[in-house]
């Protein structure tokens, strides 16, 4: 059987006797192919992630056919395994529980499409991106860039505006180039000469001190201020090249200095100046076929990133440099992009035709990116420096030189190289994790790149109680956690049956990519819930679920919290914790996953905890030798006196034991810093008849300007909870303009109520919530047209107690 396929691309009619030079430009082939015009070999293709020009001037004619041969990818790549004799490039394979193919590392293509521990095998061919054919005479635009650059020594600003041209002509071409931006009142031109070949236009303005100029500043921290500009190149011969483009104020530093009282270096950003701690998630491929990922969906999953606080997201390297779109959404709304290039969780051969490849992809996608105020850190790989560090491939310590070498080449000297070239407004680092400069000092390869005292930090650990939250690291940055949870049943419904839905159906094991992974779920979240007994299987489906999500849920929040918490404070030489991303973001398939938005969008119980525990200021509680301790948390630019408010509520009560009202409670600006504390057993017996068991507390902070959200504190395990009662839940929709009201009644106290609207898209104001009050309005923001009615069919009510 062939391992190719012939799709043809169209017939065109194009004279090439008009023009002195016709391109074909592929913008995204994926992967392996050969591009054939008029029976004509004109190319051929093996990255994904590279921009394809062909020259085909001297084989156009007046009718023309164009051919590409694609060639299977899982054959290319075993193929390549296999001429890379001189040493084995390892992995070989993923586990067997991912059900994927091999030797994806030998493939410059979405390293997950071989499948991965949260999503399928679907190695995937075509035509991903747009094709087009340009002609032209004397000059083309290819690539346009503009940065900004702030002089701290004049305190100026100038933008660097770069512009790249294919010129046809065998001599210098002379022209004027005009810059302008009404807005900021500049108008510049510049006399400008061409030459042939790659012909490359720097322009350097600076803005003048006299216009009141604002920056780009991430979400929750001033507004994403743009500007317009256009650029026009007049090119000797009377031609004219047009070009509108947004330009954006912003400078970004990674801090990596030393920290008094700790060893190390500390890792956090300062952009325009201020350390912003960074709040948010990893972004996976939004699906596993790109062309079913349109503007709305990602429009939705940005907006859903947005609408939970965060602030940034980190483009993970077994994926796709994602389409100009996400891009451009993330520089309206604020959010920063941490962008990994695409090499994850493997080693990677150094030969020269790969190391070519690279090249130009790393080339391509910088130039075409950097412009984006978003995007403020490069990183060169995806858990590539552990691997080598933890040695996970078994590799013996006599051959570990090769794969050192390897590393060093590929990560520094070529795409290291690249990108310090290319962009100089943006820090580069290596890896993640890593130690950063140390990494650096050491080779590029520590020892131990999960050192808290250096740079960021993966921690995974299914099996300690993840309520504890000493069991965590204290990192300089946390840039992976988390813990599974199942989707929806809705969500899962879409593609399973009724033999399907129990949890040990073959369905669920097919699904389930990670190793031990439903075992993990249902083992964690037993360490403080009953788990359902149920005799209707689907019911008892139903409630492992909802279940699986709320450990999810708590799990994160008390991780979360913990690194928010920690980054004002360094103990036993730890901490100054700035950044917690939280894995993963979005699902690519309906599946058991980290992930807190499912496939389509709708929002897990995590994402709504994710809305409150990244809020810009919170209290937030923990234990440690029985006393209770109590933090605020502020993201917030000024310092606030405010009030705390801490209550005690019997489980088997509607009001409040007892409300205690800490006064002058100074919330400090951008910093995590301790407000209350006080030993649980004096708390409980100031509070009545209160125990561990039979209580929970609950806090919030309130002033004349600002108010926080209501956070809570168990005292137990909710298993070994007293007095919890069945709630009685009842909710009346009604609908207001574009939006529903839904008002929720209760007759007693419901920990993790959560409201589901079955297969109705949209999203709630709140949920999987902490309910003390007899009566809570919440809101229903529907994604398509809905009605009271079709949305009272789909609503269903679940608390903790109806699990049994």
């Amino acid at each position: 059987m062939s391992p190719g396929a012939c799709t043809p691309l169209c017939s065109s009619r194009v004279s090439s006797s008009a023009w002195q030079k016709v391109t074909l430009i592929f913008e995204g082939v994926d992967t392996v192919a050969q591009i054939v015009v008029n029976n004509i070999t004109v190319g051929r293709t093996d990255n994904t992630f590279t921009r394809y020009s062909f020259d085909i001037t001297d084989v156009i004619e007046e009718v023309n056919a164009i051919h590409i041969h694609f060639f299977s990818a899982v054959w290319y790549a075993a193929e390549q395994s296999k001429i890379h004799q001189a040493y084995t490039v390892p992995p070989e394979c993923p586990p067997p529980v991912q059900k994927g193919q091999c030797h994806v590392n030998f493939i410059r293509k979405e390293q997950c499409s071989f499948s991965w521990d949260w999503g399928p095998s679907f190695p995937t061919q075509g035509i991903w991106k747009d094709v087009r054919i340009e002609a032209y005479n004397l000059c083309h635009l290819v690539y346009f860039a503009v940065t900004p650059h702030y002089v701290r020594d004049a305190q100026r600003w100038s933008l660097k505006i770069e512009s790249e041209f294919d010129v046809i002509s065998s001599k210098p071409i002379a022209g004027l180039v005009t810059v302008s931006i009404l807005e900021l009142q500049t108008h510049r031109t510049f006399a400008v000469e061409l030459h042939p070949g790659k012909g490359n236009i720097v322009l350097l303005i600076n803005m003048s001190k006299s216009v009141a100029l604002e920056p780009w500043w991430p979400r929750g921290h001033g507004n994403q201020t743009r500007y317009n500009m256009t650029t026009t190149f007049i090119i000797e011969g009377g031609y004219k090249i047009e070009k509108l483009s947004k330009v954006y104020f912003r400078t970004v530093e990674l801090v990596e200095e030393p920290i008094p009282g700790s060893l190390g270096l500390s890792f956090y950003f300062r952009i325009n100046g201020l350390p912003v701690f960074m709040k948010g998630s990893n972004w996976i491929p939004a699906d596993s076929f790109q062309d079913r990922v349109s503007s709305k969906k990602l429009r939705l999953l940005l907006q859903s990133t947005a609408d939970a606080n965060m602030n940034m997201l980190r483009v993970w390297g077994g994926g796709i440099y994602e389409q100009d779109e996400f891009y451009d959404i993330c520089d309206e709304l604020g959010i920063m992009i941490w962008q990994d290039f695409m090499f994850a969780c493997a080693l990677y051969p150094t030969d020269l035709s790969f190391l070519d490849s690279v090249r130009a992809e790393i080339t391509h996608q910088v130039k075409r990116l950097k412009s984006h105020p978003s995007i403020i850190i490069w990183s060169g790989n995806n858990e590539n420096e552990a691997a080598i560090a933890g040695n996970w491939f078994s590799i013996p310590r006599a051959k570990m030189h090769i794969y050192f070498k390897d590393y060093v080449t590929l990560y520094v000297k070529n795409i290291q190289e690249i990108v310090l070239a290319e962009d100089e407004t943006r820090p580069y680092i290596t890896s993640s994790p890593t130690n950063g400069v140390e990494s650096a000092k050491e080779g590029w390869l520590a020892h131990n790149p999960y050192d808290t005292h250096y740079g960021d930090t993966h921690y995974y650990n299914y099996l300690s109680d993840c309520w504890d939250w000493t069991t965590y690291p204290r990192p300089r940055f946390a840039s992976e956690y988390g813990f599974q949870s199942w989707p929806s049943f809705s969500t899962l419904a879409q593609v399973s049956s009724e033999e399907d839905w129990s949890y040990t159906s073959n369905f669920s094991l097919h699904r389930q990519h990670h190793a031990k992974g439903n075992d993990q779920m249902l083992q964690q979240a037993g360490l403080h819930f009953k788990l359902p007994q149920e005799t209707n299987p689907l019911k008892n489906f139903k409630h492992l679920i909802y279940l699986t999500q709320v450990m999810q849920a708590q799990c994160i929040k008390t991780e979360t919290e913990f690194y928010r918490r920690s980054q004002s404070e360094i103990i036993s030489g730890e901490g100054r914790t700035m950044g917690a991303l939280y894995w993963q973001l979005n699902d690519i398939w309906q599946g058991p996953s980290w992930a807190s938005l499912e496939y389509g969008g709708k929002w897990k119980m995590l994402h709504y905890f994710a809305q409150r525990f990244f809020a810009p200021f919170l209290p937030v509680a923990h234990e440690a030798e029985d006393v209770l301790y109590i933090y605020g948390i502020s993201d917030l630019h000024s310092d606030y006196e405010l009030t705390l408010r801490v209550s005690l509520h019997d489980w088997s009560l509607m009001e409040p034991v007892c409300t205690l009202a800490e006064e002058g409670v100074v919330l400090k600006g951008g910093a995590g810093a301790p407000i209350y504390k006080e030993p649980i057993s004096e708390l409980l017996k100031r509070c009545g008849n209160c125990t561990r068991q039979s209580c929970v507390v609950t806090f919030y902070l309130k002033g004349e300007e600002l108010s926080s959200s209501s956070n809570y504190f168990f005292l137990s395990s909710l298993k070994d909870a007293v007095g919890l009662k069945n709630p009685q839940l009842l909710a009346s929709v009604s609908q207001e303009r574009d939006q529903f009201q839904i008002i929720l009644e209760t007759t007693a106290i419901a920990p993790f109520v959560w409201l589901d609207a079955g297969n109705v898209p949209g999203r709630f104001s709140d949920n999987g919530f902490l309910l003390t009050e007899k009566r809570k309005v919440l809101l229903f923001y529907p994604w398509e047209t809905t009605s009271v009615k079709e949305l009272e069919k789909s609503l269903s009510l679940t608390s903790l107690t109806d699990i049994s």
